[in-house]
């Protein structure tokens, strides 16, 4: 089985999974309905509309896409963190990532996707991009 993956900030093979609990979480799903395998590319810019609701700063720029697989049926799976375990917000950015992937006119760039929580390595600053960095300086944060 021919597959897509691109690894951004850790060794997501190796990260345990879970909810904040630390209890095991089923992957969150969406659904769309036969596409072109989407690319990397057009999933990375797609997560750029998801925000962290706390921070106002979309997922990519803050560094907590660690990896991205597509498998053959364009089913995309993301490894995922947070800026905090105890983050209580998972639900909203499930959404948000719900609609960029699997919403829109002609129902989105992939058929089904998956957010694979990752807790390890930890999120922390140095993950940030400089886009990242600059929209926190335009919110009054030193970064």
């Amino acid at each position: 089985m021919a597959s897509d993956s691109i690894s951004g900030g850790g060794p997501a093979d190796e990260a345990p999974t879970g909810d904040v609990s630390g209890a095991a979480k089923e992957p969150i799903e969406g659904a769309a309905s036969g596409k072109p395998k989407a690319s990397l590319a057009d999933i990375e810019e797609a997560m750029k509309d998801v925000v962290d609701p706390e921070l106002g700063i979309n997922v990519v720029d803050l560094g907590l896409v660690y990896g991205t697989h597509v498998d053959d049926d364009n089913v995309v799976t993301i490894d995922m963190t947070l800026t905090s375990a105890a983050c209580p917000l998972t639900d909203v950015i499930e959404d948000q990532t719900r609609q960029a992937l699997t919403g829109g006119p002609g129902g989105g760039l992939v058929n089904d996707f998956r957010i694979n929580w990752v807790w390890l390595p930890p999120w922390g600053p140095d993950k940030i991009t400089d886009d990242g960095r600059d929209q926190l300086r335009s919110l009054g944060f030193n970064v």
